[in-house]
Parts: structure tokens; C-alpha cells; sequence
């Protein structure tokens, strides 16, 4: 791997707009991995995820099609956290198998990986950044962008751990409860900041 590439660990709160953040990265000249779009790969018919999702979950999560419905499937697992687990033990690896050899192949200088679950997961990633926003706006979006109760909007914020926590833990944090103008701004501050530390590191050792 290019010991020159920069790598940032774009991670968030459920509607705290990672995706937002994550566009803006890219119009500034950076690659994004999305995490999530690979999970939506990992587990489409034949593969080995989807054999052992079905498995355990049965076939009722299905759509019309035979695909697994992540509607169905995510109001199982968000209701019972041991349940969540098992569907992560299952999806991860897969994930994270695909994002080696999606990194290994690229020719980028910078790359963003978008990765929901860093804190949760206590994984040594760094440079991290947060995108934040409190949780009442959390909810607000979640009720508006999915079109769900605010008892299921609760639910599902509550699945993860508290964005305060998250934000406690960050090496950067993006506040996101503003204007896009703003947030464009404290994004390519901290991109600055991230390459700028990073040379210097460089220089350091070398």
C-alpha cells in the first residue's frame, strides 16, 4: 500500500448524515468506502451470509423476490440486541473482507471509509471522525427519512451507543445540526488538519 495515502474513519450515529459528510469528502477529492452499501452485497442471494442469515432468521425476512428485506430483518434485530449480535458476527468479516481488497485495488491519495459501528465495536481506527448531531434531532430525521413511528425511531437510536458518548471518543468531530455551508466548512478543516498531522508524522519517522 502507498505509504503516502491518507486514510479517515468517517463513523456517526444513526440520521446524524454521515452519507452528507461522506458526499462532501468526495467533492473535496476523496475516495469514500460506504460499509453499508458493502453490507447490502455481503448478503444478496447465494451468498454466504445470506445462507446463514436465512438460517437463522428464517424465511419470512425475505421479499417477493427472495432477497433478504432489511425493513423485516432490522425490526427483528433491533428489538433484541443478542439477536443484532448474531447478524453482526455474520456480516463483519464479510465487510470487512470485501473493504481489504476494495482498498487494495485503489489508486487514491485519500481515502474515506464510512464505518457506523467504530466505537461499538472498540476498534483502534484513526484518524476517526464523527458526524454528529443531539440526539433529538436524530429522531426528528429518522421519523422523516424512513418514515417511522417515533416509539421505532427510539428504538432504533437506543440500539447504538449515545452520539454524547461517541462524541467523548472521537479524534474529530463534524456538528452536522447546522447549515450544509457549515458543515462543508468544518470538513475541509479537518481534512486540512488530518493531512497536514499526517505529513508531519511522516516526516518525523522518516
Amino acid at each position: 500500500m502507498d505509504k503516502t495515502r491518507v486514510i479517515i474513519y468517517l463513523t456517526g450515529g444513526i440520521a446524524t448524515g454521515k452519507s452528507t459528510v461522506a458526499k462532501i469528502f468526495s467533492e473535496l477529492g476523496a475516495y469514500v468506502i460506504d460499509a453499508d452499501k458493502i453490507a447490502h452485497k455481503v448478503i444478496m442471494k447465494g451468498t454466504r451470509a445470506y445462507n446463514k442469515i436465512v438460517e437463522i432468521f428464517g424465511k419470512d425476512i425475505l421479499d417477493e423476490t427472495g432477497e433478504i428485506d432489511r425493513k423485516k430483518l432490522g425490526k427483528i434485530v433491533f428489538k433484541d440486541k443478542n439477536l443484532l449480535a448474531k447478524l453482526e458476527e455474520i456480516t463483519h468479516p464479510e465487510v470487512l473482507s470485501y473493504m481489504s481488497q476494495e482498498l487494495a485495488d485503489l489508486k487514491s491519495d485519500i481515502v474515506i471509509i464510512e464505518i457506523p459501528l467504530i466505537f461499538e465495536k472498540k476498534l483502534e481506527l484513526h484518524p476517526n471522525v464523527l458526524v454528529y448531531a443531539p440526539r433529538h434531532i436524530q429522531k426528528k430525521r429518522l421519523i422523516e427519512r424512513d418514515n417511522i413511528s417515533e416509539e421505532e425511531a427510539e428504538m432504533r437510536i437506543s440500539a447504538q451507543m449515545d452520539i454524547e458518548e461517541k462524541k467523548k471518543l472521537a479524534d474529530y468531530v463534524i456538528d452536522n445540526s447546522g447549515s450544509i455551508e457549515e458543515t462543508k466548512r468544518q470538513v475541509k478543516e479537518i481534512l486540512e488538519r488530518i493531512i497536514f498531522s499526517m505529513h508531519q508524522q511522516k516526516e518525523k519517522s522518516g
